[in-house]
């Protein structure tokens, strides 16, 4: 049993010297380091709409927003069982800038030069409220829709109402390069 111990360690450490090379260094050291995408995600990562431009002109990639409502049953629903979906967060991580933008929410969007902003937006109501401008720009006919857009910010399409995990893949995978 020894004997045994013995040798699995001296081929260990065989194994390892032979690893590092000097050549092998060399060989390292000459290769620019490639910034890697993981591929364990775990969780889509939301972005502000506000900060869209600047992402896309760092790391060009298409856009993907999620337009929803805080009173959309569908929408919770996709949040829920849909993006939480593993085959479904790669494939968002890994081919798109992921946005989540509120329909009727409040808050002013600068977006391709132009302010958009929510005026009939009413502080105190539960429910149905103004209609953000942007909402409009996209021309979003219900909740929810995702809209897809290329690098230049330009609309490739819709998917508009509530999918399941393989539906939202298969029709994510149609903007796809």
């Amino acid at each position: 049993m020894k004997n045994l111990i013995i040798l699995f360690l001296a081929i260990g450490l065989f194994s390892c010297s032979n690893s590092s090379s000097p050549s092998a260094d060399v060989a390292k050291a000459e290769t620019p380091a490639k910034e890697v995408e993981p591929e364990n995600y775990t969780e889509i990562s939301w972005k502000k709409m506000n900060n869209i431009e600047a992402l896309v002109a760092k790391n060009p990639k298409k856009i993907l927003v999620d337009v929803y409502t805080d009173w959309c049953g569908p929408c919770k629903m996709m949040d829920k069982n849909t993006f939480t979906d593993t085959m479904v967060i790669k494939q968002i991580s890994k081919n798109f800038h992921a946005v989540k933008f509120n329909a009727e929410g409040p808050n002013p969007v600068k977006f391709q030069g132009k302010e958009y902003a929510n005026p009939n937006y009413k502080p105190n109501v539960r429910g149905r409220n103004g209609r953000h401008q942007l909402s409009n720009f996209f021309q979003v006919p219900g909740y929810p829709t995702l809209v897809v857009m290329d690098e230049n910010m330009q609309i490739l399409g819709q998917i508009v109402g509530y999918k399941q995990p393989q539906q939202l893949s298969a029709e994510l995978a149609r903007y796809f390069n």
